[in-house]
């Protein structure tokens, strides 16, 4: 089948500029919920991708996202959250995106061009078969990640990617390719909009996945997360307290000398 970028075909609607703000604002939420939908036809490409990814994290290996502009931010987005949200290490889920740190606020002129670049970066994170990479892009065309794919596929390293557009160059290239095909975007060409949101949708359940197989979670509870703030150290308090039935008062002091709800809880019952 012919490579077409959905991602940039004509917009359905036309005339933006001649829209009152509430017709804009319909029109955008109008196309966003048909994203949740097509991501949900992905379901079994998103299931493979992750069962090849749990054996290697449990085993010591790590998951890198790799990407340039909006895709590489949202996998900033993703792999920067898991720390503080499952208490892993912060070696554990690594973004790297075309351009570096300074990319993350501000487009990096030419960045993703380059199809030997993302390959280096990875080298500098030591990377090896114990790890996994998931390239993400929306057109599926970014020589930067490609690049990368390519090369992680010739050392044996689990590869994935998480596209807009069908049969692209990276998903081709992509042992595990996840292809979520949104459409036009309501500004043409826009995918930080709907490709973006989809985007977001599948690593979320990518990430949110593992930390579960990994036993990040007990029940539906962030036992691991980090206290990081008055908010958190209080939903902790609420947890032991829901768990372990003891005061408000026994509680908060058992998270102040344990650090986390797991180790609360486990200390309590062990005491």
């Amino acid at each position: 089948m012919e490579f077409t970028k959905t991602t940039e075909q004509e917009s359905h609607y036309n005339d933006l500029e001649k829209m009152s703000i509430l017709e804009l604002l319909q029109n955008i939420n109008k196309e966003d919920q048909t994203v949740p939908q097509i991501v949900k036809q992905s379901i079994p490409e998103i299931e493979i991708l992750v069962k090849a990814i749990v054996p290697k994290l449990k085993n010591g290996g790590r998951l890198f996202y790799i990407g340039a502009g909006t895709s590489g931010r949202l996998g900033v987005v993703d792999a920067s959250e898991c720390p503080p949200t499952f208490g892993v290490s912060e070696d554990l889920v690594i973004a790297l995106i075309a351009g570096g740190d300074k990319a993350i606020r501000k487009a990096v002129e030419n960045a993703e061009d380059s199809k030997e670049q993302g390959w280096e970066d990875l080298l500098k994170h030591k990377i090896s078969s114990n790890d996994a990479v998931i390239g993400i892009a929306a057109s599926g065309t970014t020589p930067y990640v490609i690049g990368a794919l390519e090369k992680c596929n010739q050392q044996n390293i689990i590869t994935g990617c998480i596209t807009c557009n069908q049969n692209s160059p990276m998903s081709l290239v992509s042992q595990y390719p996840i292809e979520v095909i949104v459409g036009p975007e309501f500004v043409t060409g826009s995918s930080r909009m709907k490709a973006g949101t989809a985007q977001k949708l599948v690593l979320n359940m990518i990430s949110t996945s593992l930390m579960i197989q990994l036993g990040r979670v007990k029940g539906n509870k962030m036992v691991d997360m980090q206290l990081s703030n008055h908010k958190l150290v209080n939903r902790g308090i609420q947890m032991i307290v829901d768990e372990i039935g003891v005061s408000h008062q026994l509680a908060k002091e058992l998270l102040a000398s344990n650090g986390s709800v797991r180790k609360a809880v486990n200390a309590y019952r062990n005491g």
